[in-house]
């Protein structure tokens, strides 16, 4: 009694959730009793018109034909068995992979660090540190070593001793003698191998001293000051007057009389070019290009970044090196995302964080599915191993070990597995020859494997975990079936059935004409020949081809060739040079400089308009009929497929 009660409950959850989901995404149409839902027209919608998808009733209509007429060959192609098909199934393999490989990183790493950047980039934050130098490749003691160093500082920065002096004690950064290591306002992205201390900066609360960082240069103890809305880029031109070795008095009183003659109307340029002490920028009116935060003196960046507005300058300032004016020539704003993604995409995929981002995604996906190694195998493998394996005459012993290497998801992976994989990996094998030893080697081969295992598993949750990659195969996989049953019912048949073809062009008789045609001579003349240009003419007027030919071709000095031209009434772009379109017209003569050669046509015949032959508009009659016979395909499908569409859910859609 108790299982049939616990039964009639969880049919009962189970009909209620199957609801919520429907209602949810309601079914817009059916073909034949296959359901569309609404999610996967407005992907479709949305996805095909882009911008343009605005769910207007209009736009709506439209689609959801175009859409109806799709499913219905989908269902015919499958009918028909075409997704049985083994070439079309290896074709849809291929296509799985190549996407998935793709999206995977895209999804999993990419847009994760790209998202991740582009909000960093929102913000400079100001930052001090302390570095604990270390080899990016120490390993053990030093490690430990240093490690101890740098918690031993950060003990003495939490009892209240200053940063500025433990950093000047410190530091293995030389600028921290004299900043006691104060780096001043910083933004993502940090240089390559710093991105563990630029996600710390970005996630450490102000004033509070870090855990040690490790970086490629070292262990690193952080301290957030504070932060403010990212500067972006200036583009400036600047005026300096050096003080070194001059009375500062009187250069400031030259940099006053320079700024004077600017509020006047000066040309900045022109000052610049006169003026400027800056030998690398005067000769270019002062131009120093973009700035951007912590690349230059504080005062330089700070007064390159007040200047309100393009084509304005700052007052006169004073740097390290003498007086300066600024003027602001553009700035670059943050801009939104959608317009940087592709730039940050690529600064990311060169840094060491995409790299790191892997193998976290691979850790992730080994902790959700149990991950479980076995290495003594891998000590045991490497010992049978002996120069051999860095060759490309090994192989793999035989017959397969079948000992478990490692599980994953309740699935086991088999010494003779891995064995095979490291078989085909034949150059990674030949590139560590020399490099390192057999323990190494089959290390790198064994950690690679293991990668691409989990990333081939998650590759296969894809269509679970992300709907949009599973609409991608769905419209790749019809895709393919449509062409491939519109390829048998239409576009063969077109172009096969020539009955058909000749039965369909007597039913659009007319449609293809030619507009009066002239049948055409064009005479070229050699530019030397110049001489006979003339004569030539008058005498083809009243003479065949032939005969101006033999009379003018005699000598080897003298080169004229001809070509037949037929030309079409307002479609060639040569029938502009006719004026009469009559036989005998012979149009003046044009010179084409860049082959030093003169040419003129002469009408030897004009040619009415008319019809077109079947074999004159072949191609274009082709076209017509495959559209015919798609359309009474189209009606055919309709009668053995019944369509049918809610309206309730139709109107749903419409936002306008």
């Amino acid at each position: 009694m108790a299982k049939n009660l616990l039964l009639l409950i969880g049919c009962f959850f189970s009909l209620v959730v199957f609801s919520q989901a429907q209602d949810n995404d309601p079914v817009l149409f059916t073909v034949d009793g296959t359901q569309v839902h609404v999610s996967e027209f407005k992907y479709i919608y949305s996805k095909t018109n882009g911008k343009n998808a605005d769910f207007s009733r209009a736009t709506l209509q439209e689609y959801l034909d175009l859409y109806t007429k799709f499913k219905l060959k989908v269902k015919k192609a499958k009918d028909m068995k075409l997704d049985t098909v083994q070439s079309l199934q290896e074709e849809l393999a291929g296509y799985r992979r190549q996407l998935a490989d793709s999206y995977l990183l895209n999804k999993q790493v990419t847009e994760k660090l790209t998202k991740e950047l582009f909000e960093r980039s929102q913000y400079d934050l100001d930052i001090s540190h302390i570095l604990f130098a270390l080899p990016a490749d120490a390993k053990g003691a030093d490690t430990v070593s240093t490690f101890k160093q740098a918690m031993d500082a950060r003990a003495r920065l939490l009892k209240g001793d200053n940063f500025a002096t433990v950093a000047q004690q410190l530091s293995a950064d030389k600028s921290a003698a004299t900043n006691g290591g104060h780096i001043g306002y910083v933004t993502a992205m940090f240089p390559n191998g710093f991105y563990p201390l630029e996600s710390a900066a970005y996630k450490l609360p102000f004033d509070q001293i870090s855990m040690p960082i490790r970086t490629s240069v070292g262990y690193h103890l952080l301290k957030a000051h504070s932060k403010r809305p990212a500067r972006g880029e200036v583009e400036v031109a600047h005026i300096l007057l050096r003080t070194e070795g001059s009375d500062a008095i009187v250069v400031k009183m030259q940099i006053d009389t320079l700024y004077a003659s600017l509020k006047r109307g000066g040309n900045f340029e022109e000052i610049a070019a006169r003026s400027s002490n800056d030998s690398r920028t005067a000769d270019k009116g002062g131009y120093v290009g973009f700035v951007t935060i912590n690349r230059f003196e504080q005062a330089f960046e700070d007064a390159a970044y007040s200047v309100a507005k393009d084509g304005e300058y700052s007052k006169p300032f004073e740097t390290s090196v003498g007086w300066h004016i600024i003027k602001r020539i553009s700035k670059k704003e943050i801009q939104p995302y959608d317009q940087m993604r592709g730039q940050l995409e690529a600064r990311i995929k060169r840094d060491a964080r995409f790299e790191m981002a892997r193998k976290a995604m691979v850790d992730d996906i080994k902790r959700e599915t149990g991950f479980k190694d076995y290495p003594n195998l891998l000590t045991d493998f490497a010992a049978t191993l002996n120069d051999t394996f860095f060759t490309f005459q090994w192989r793999a012993p035989q017959p397969p070990s079948d000992k478990v290497l490692f599980t994953m998801a309740k699935k086991a992976y088999t010494m003779g597995n891995f064995a095979q994989f490291v078989e085909a990996a034949t150059r990674q094998r030949m590139r560590m020859s020399g490099e390192t030893n057999t323990d190494a080697a089959v290390q790198n081969l064994y950690d690679e494997y293991v990668n691409e295992s989990c990333l081939r598993f998650e590759e296969q949750r894809l269509d679970q975990k992300y709907p949009e990659f599973k609409a991608l195969l769905r419209e790749y996989e019809e895709g393919i079936l449509l062409f491939e049953a519109t390829r048998i019912n239409v576009w063969d048949k077109a172009s096969q059935d020539t009955v058909g073809l000749k039965n369909y062009f007597k039913t659009i008789k007319g449609k293809y004409r030619w507009e009066d045609r002239a049948l055409t001579s064009v005479f070229f003349i050699d530019g030397i020949s110049k001489s006979v240009l003339e004569p030539v003419r008058e005498y083809a007027r009243k003479h065949s081809t032939q005969e101006v030919l033999e009379k003018f071709n005699k000598s080897d000095t003298i080169g004229i060739r001809v070509e037949e031209l037929t030309l079409e009434k307002g479609k060639s772009p040569e029938a502009s040079e006719l004026k009469d379109w009559k036989a005998g017209e012979v149009t003046v003569a044009k010179l084409d400089r860049q082959n030093n050669e003169y040419s003129f046509y002469k009408v030897e015949k004009i040619l009415p308009a008319q019809d077109k032959l079947l074999n004159e508009a072949r191609g274009y009659i082709i076209a017509d009929y495959q559209d015919h016979l798609e359309i009474q395909w189209v009606n055919e499908l309709k009668k053995q497929y019944p369509v049918k569409i809610d309206k309730g859910v139709f109107e749903s859609l419409i936002k306008k």
